[in-house]
């Protein structure tokens, strides 16, 4: 199979040979194998992980994502962010523990963006509402 793991600003994995992949969606973990069905998922923040004709194992970070399989032997990841790497404790220690402290970071922002948004609206309101003087008449 062919592995492709795409960033908006670069390709991080585009490798031939691959004989298994394992990734998670929101299902939980699920694995690929050469003459998988076409499938389409989001991908949760995890660790992709493939093994190689060799024997090799490699892995990645992945900040959530799309995986897509066709035809049975090519697989696509297109995420936001993704840091490859051959050890999975360190991964799983650093790489994945920060973006999920990034992810609940934007939570909270978008938390905070609504109630401003939700503020100035009750202003608007309240200023829309407030009765005239005969002066602006």
């Amino acid at each position: 199979m062919r592995l492709h793991i795409t960033t908006p600003l670069a390709v991080i994995a585009d490798e031939d040979g691959i004989v298994a992949l394992r990734a998670e969606d929101a299902t939980g973990s699920f694995g690929i194998l050469p003459g998988h069905v076409d499938f389409l998922t989001s991908l949760t923040i995890c660790a992709v992980g493939w093994k190689t004709h060799d024997g090799t194992r490699h892995y990645c970070a992945v900040r959530r994502g799309v995986l897509a399989v066709t035809a049975g032997h090519d697989i696509a990841i297109v995420t936001r962010e993704a840091v490859p790497g051959d050890d999975l404790a360190t991964l799983d220690q650093t790489v994945l523990s920060r973006f999920r402290a990034d992810i609940e970071t934007e939570r909270l922002e978008r938390v905070d963006s609504a109630r401003l948004q939700l503020n100035a609206i009750r202003q608007i309101v309240s200023h829309l509402r407030a009765p005239r003087s005969a002066d602006f008449a």
